[in-house]
């Protein structure tokens, strides 16, 4: 998810073959061939179902998406360009605030008054303003940071580093409450990257892939696998990254989608999918 050059051509060769935080291409574990055991026949298969698409800055190379009511906030990367801002989807931000060199933002999420801005190889993490994105703090941060939601009926947040392991952390000293290994049909998932908690449950995308896993955060087991492919055309995904970036849109059942240097953002609905599918738009 994280290693990027000040082109999105040179990330590109990155994301397909360096070794990084993120780099070490291919689909994540856990994600081979369909059996027709009971395990697999209960993980439920979608696909994303188009209800608008909007614009989205090019430039950004995404980490962290989250919804807030009408406000969406979204956390870029790159050293010497991280930022953090907030405003309507689909518009230029209202405010924005800059991550200084070296910082790499990573993903985010908001409580409130408060949120907090993951880094991720510098171990720290900052909590800021919700409102003006003034840094509040920096407090010290174990391992690589990657996605980051909160999950507030339970107290805590839960974070990724790339590896198949959720870890929840105090929401506000960001120490370690536990954690747990998420599993499709009992094998470990990889490459866990950007999240978003929606109750109980954490939506991840698999770096570097256009799948979503959905996930019971109680358990660690994988019960829906969202295809997202197709969401850009050939020519977009040439200047553009990967998929990164998913935020539950507040009081309904549709979701943010969008990308690292992805022109477009896509509000969607995931819907039952009988065989592996691209996105759609409703009917007329």
């Amino acid at each position: 998810m994280r290693v990027a050059s000040v082109a999105p051509v040179v990330a590109l060769v990155l994301a397909t073959g360096a070794v990084a935080s993120c780099e070490a291409g291919g689909a994540g574990a856990g994600g081979g061939a369909p059996g027709v055991s009971a395990r697999s026949a209960a993980v439920e298969r979608l696909r994303v179902e188009v209800v608008e698409t909007l614009p989205h800055d090019p430039a950004a190379f995404t980490q962290g998406l989250e919804m807030a009511g009408g406000t969406l906030y979204e956390s870029t990367g790159v050293t010497g360009r991280s930022a953090i801002a907030w405003g309507p989807p689909g518009a230029p931000p209202t405010r924005r605030a800059k991550l200084p060199a070296p910082l790499f933002g990573e993903g985010i999420a908001v409580m409130g008054p408060t949120l907090w801005q993951l880094t991720w190889r510098d171990g720290l993490a900052i909590e800021r303003d919700a409102r003006t994105l003034a840094e509040l703090r920096r407090v010290p941060f174990d391992g690589e940071g990657w996605g980051l939601c909160h999950q507030p009926r339970r107290e805590r947040l839960v974070t990724s580093d790339g590896s198949s392991r959720l870890v929840f952390r105090d929401p506000g000293t960001l120490g370690r409450k536990g954690s747990v290994v998420v599993t499709l049909d009992g094998r470990p998932v990889e490459r866990l990257n950007e999240l978003e908690c929606v109750g109980d449950l954490v939506y991840a995308n698999v770096w570097p892939t256009d799948r979503i896993v959905r996930i019971d955060s109680a358990t660690g087991r994988v019960t829906g696998e969202i295809a997202a492919a197709g969401l850009i055309g050939a020519a977009e995904r040439r200047r553009a990254d990967v998929l990164n970036g998913i935020a539950a849109v507040p009081g309904t059942d549709e979701f943010l989608l969008t990308g690292k240097w992805w022109p477009k953002m896509f509000r969607v609905r995931f819907v039952p999918a009988p065989h592996s599918a691209g996105p759609s738009s409703p009917a007329p």
